[in-house]
């Protein structure tokens, strides 16, 4: 089980590396194409939660990402053995979780730098980074986790 830890400190590495590099090596606002105009590096700093919302209120990201690593830590250990689709999801939030709480500790802010463009509907999607991406993957993770424990359940009740 507790290899599983492993993924949320990579996740958390990977996550903390990637924002050093951007904060020794960007000006805040630079932008470093990689496939114009889809994809780049773009220095920002977010004092809020997803999208900027309830910016400057750090007590309260304090007090939620605690409660929520506890929860995750929690449910890890009461529900994820040998589910490891379930694990994943866990330790993917649980990194990501604590690479953002990092941040707001450290910085009093969160480094994003992932800057995407969504093409066809030309939408530039709000700027993020490592930690970001992997609370979104934990999420989905969970999700089709949760779906498919669902339907072994249904098909359990249809056979009693």
């Amino acid at each position: 089980m507790f290899i599983y830890y492993g993924l949320a400190i990579l996740v958390i590495f990977l996550d903390q590396l990637t924002k050093w590099l951007v904060v020794s090596n960007m000006k805040l606002g630079e932008r470093i194409s990689i496939s114009e105009p889809y994809l780049g590096l773009l220095s920002h700093r977010n004092k809020g939660a997803a999208w900027g919302m309830l910016e400057g209120q750090m007590w309260l990201f304090y007090i939620v990402t605690i409660i929520v690593a506890a929860g995750i830590i929690y449910y890890f250990h009461k529900e994820a053995k040998g589910e490891p689709l379930f694990a994943l999801g866990l330790m993917m939030l649980l990194g990501g979780a604590i690479g953002n709480f990092i941040d707001r500790v450290i910085r009093k802010e969160v480094v994003d730098f992932i800057d995407v463009l969504i093409p066809f509907v030309n939408y530039e999607f709000p700027i993020f980074n490592i930690a970001d991406a992997a609370l979104t993957v934990g999420v989905v993770l969970v999700i089709i986790h949760i779906l498919m424990d669902e339907k072994k359940n249904m098909k359990k009740k249809k056979v009693s």
